[in-house]
């Protein structure tokens, strides 16, 4: 079985050539390893900058994709990266799907926002809802013989969410994350009880570096079905974490780069 790759990233505010260029180094680097999935975190490309949001949108189809969508088809890859999603005239936080020449997007439903206290006397981005529109888009992706939800970050904190997944049949929740130190402990605790619940592989992938004046915390991490951690990414730098399902259930390996 192919496996999946969570990619854990360290964003350059704003700069997407530099972001595009550590997306094509990891996802090379997982398809070196044997991934045909490789998901990145919540809003990659872009770095979580909702003020510079709307001067980063992407189209569908953007041709500053390109380079990712030729690896995709050299490597035979489906990658997931996030970045804003100007359609039909809304803003959206969005994860594009990336299959060589196919192009699919997942648009965040459920809007959050970071309460004053993740950064006592530092600066908070803005709403998410002041920024963005809540999305409807929402593809199941297959895997070798699996089916696999998305979520990004506050869809997650929505039960209803993963319990629609695991009704449609995904055995796979594939989730792009941005949480600070101070949430590490709730938020892993939430996806382990996810994976608990709905018996799913539940796997996070968060930033390695701050974004948005907040610092990240690393940590991304994945579930085996019944809530298990299989494997955990430090709190800082870029790395990969790589799954794979084999006889005696799902095992998962950490490379720090």
């Amino acid at each position: 079985m192919k496996a999946i790759a969570l990619a854990q990233t360290t964003p350059r505010a704003g700069d997407l050539a530099a972001n595009l260029a550590q997306h094509l180094e990891l996802a090379s680097r997982a398809a070196d390893e044997g991934a045909s999935l490789v998901v990145f975190p919540e809003l990659s490309l872009t770095g979580y900058e909702l003020d510079l949001a709307a001067e980063l949108a992407h189209d569908p189809q953007d041709e500053r994709l390109a380079p990712l969508r030729e690896l995709a088809s050299a490597r035979q890859l489906t990658l997931v990266v996030g970045a804003p999603l100007l359609r039909e005239g809304r803003l959206h936080l969005a994860a594009f799907v990336l299959e060589g020449a196919r192009e699919r997007h997942y648009t965040k439903r459920h809007l959050g926002t970071f309460p004053a206290s993740v950064n006592p006397g530092g600066p908070v981005p803005p709403p998410e809802p002041s920024v963005f529109a809540p999305g409807a888009l929402d593809p199941l992706l297959a895997h070798a013989g699996r089916s696999a939800a998305l979520a990004i970050c506050a869809d997650t904190g929505r039960p209803s969410h993963p319990a629609a997944a695991a009704a449609r049949g995904a055995q796979l929740y594939l989730a792009s994350m941005f949480f600070t130190p101070g949430e590490l402990a709730d938020e892993h605790a939430k996806l382990a009880r996810i994976a608990a619940e709905h018996a799913l592989l539940v796997a996070a992938a968060n930033f390695g570096g701050p974004s948005g004046g907040l610092p990240s915390a690393g940590g991304s991490a994945v579930w085996a079905p019944g809530g298990a951690l299989l494997a955990q990414l430090p709190e800082r730098g870029a790395g990969l974490l790589l799954l794979e399902e084999g006889d005696a259930g799902w095992e998962a390996k950490a490379l720090e780069l």
